[in-house]
């Protein structure tokens, strides 16, 4: 048989894509190196985040992204554990980015809170000192463990082909050599998330792709429930949509001041609950083609001094893990390597944020536009 496309690689990229060709209504294979997803995708919040992302097509793509995960959610059973997001400034300086935000385009939809009205908002957490809020609408979070088995047991019923424990070593016109044999498509599109070696490694390095490594933590559900996500001062100079604005400037040289070593370690906080109560907590960021895979308790406790110092209580730490993702000096990539070959990267994190957008600008630039009764 022959694929009309051929995607390689299981994560959330690679089955936007999938989800999108199925749309155009095309016959779609999925070939995945591991015997099941374990990267990225199921390791990172399940927070699909809009209101922070890179002005521009970045920020367009996630609110599309969040509008299609919305769709498909309730087809494919999985659960949204909550929608929303809260911004706390627990300083003047990250007030006043929040002001500036928003008055952009990006800040339209939000709601700019007072420390009073803030609390308010969410009268369980109880920060040692509060400035000011922002409460964006877009954002949605999924228990991505569980989400991404589900959409894909939901795209192979709904015809999509899956082929795991399938590593692809090369493609050549409509033949793609994997490990079990040959198999064959029109167009393949390469979604290789962090692996930065396997295909087209001079592509990837061209563009200048390492790898990051973040420490994820499951705590203890403190016994009440967070209104949305949550995220404070140190996420106001790491996501571009806060930090590429002239009011970020004075908010860093305040946290270079009094949080040098979360600033070392790309420690910022976000929060997310989960169906039982307990809350995923994290993260920092290391880069290197070939990162440690050791968490340091050093950086662990900067997250958690940060997460008590936002949320006002510290409950004792479940789990722990190691996440991953490749990384650039751009959000995202696309390439042609090859006639009908076609390679989508995500180099920020963002994946589970713009990738289902991402998705359906490949197609439009493959196919055109997509018409009416393509559309869901």
């Amino acid at each position: 048989m022959t694929f009309d496309i051929a995607i390689v690689g299981a994560g959330i990229v690679g089955l936007a894509h999938a989800l999108a060709a199925l749309r155009r209504g095309l016959s779609v294979v999925v070939l995945e190196r591991e015997a099941r997803p374990i990267g990225a995708s199921i390791r990172n919040f399940g927070f699909v985040t809009v209101t922070g992302q890179r002005r521009g097509e970045t920020w367009r793509r996630a609110k599309r992204s969040a509008e299609i995960w919305a769709e498909i959610a309730p087809l494919a059973e999985i659960a949204i554990e909550h929608r929303g997001l809260l911004m706390l400034a627990r300083r003047p300086e990250a007030g006043a980015v929040l002001e500036a935000f928003h008055a952009t385009e990006m800040g339209a939809d939000c709601t700019l809170l007072s420390a009073v009205a803030a609390r308010d908002r969410a009268p369980h957490l109880m920060p040692e000192r509060l400035c000011a809020g922002l409460w964006s609408p877009h954002e949605l979070r999924v228990e991505s463990r569980t989400a991404v088995p589900k959409l894909i047991d939901w795209l192979n019923s709904q015809g999509v082909a899956f082929q795991f424990a399938t590593a692809v070593h090369a493609i050549a016109g409509g033949r793609i050599e994997t490990a079990r044999g040959p198999v064959f498509a029109n167009a393949t599109i390469v979604c290789p998330g962090d692996d930065l070696a396997t295909l087209f490694p001079d592509i990837i390095a061209a563009h200048g792709v390492t790898r990051c490594v973040l420490q994820m933590l499951r705590l203890e559900s403190p016994g009440w429930r967070l209104p949305g996500a949550v995220m404070s001062d140190l996420s106001l100079v790491r996501y571009r949509g806060y930090a590429d604005l002239a009011e970020s400037a004075p908010l860093r040289a305040r946290l270079e001041a009094d949080q040098a070593d979360a600033l070392t370690h790309g420690v910022h906080l976000i929060v997310v609950q989960s169906e039982d109560g307990s809350l995923v907590v994290g993260d920092s960021h290391h880069y290197a083609a070939s990162p440690e895979p050791f968490a340091a308790r050093a950086v662990e406790q900067i997250i958690l001094r940060e997460a008590q110092d936002t949320l006002g209580c510290a409950p004792a730490v479940r789990d722990r893990w190691i996440g991953t993702y490749a990384s650039a000096d751009r959000d995202m990539f696309r390439a042609s390597p090859a006639p009908n070959v076609h390679m989508v990267m995500v180099t920020s994190g963002t994946g589970a944020s713009t990738a289902f957008g991402i998705a359906e600008e490949t197609f439009a630039a493959l196919m055109g536009p997509a018409t009416k009764e393509e559309l869901p």
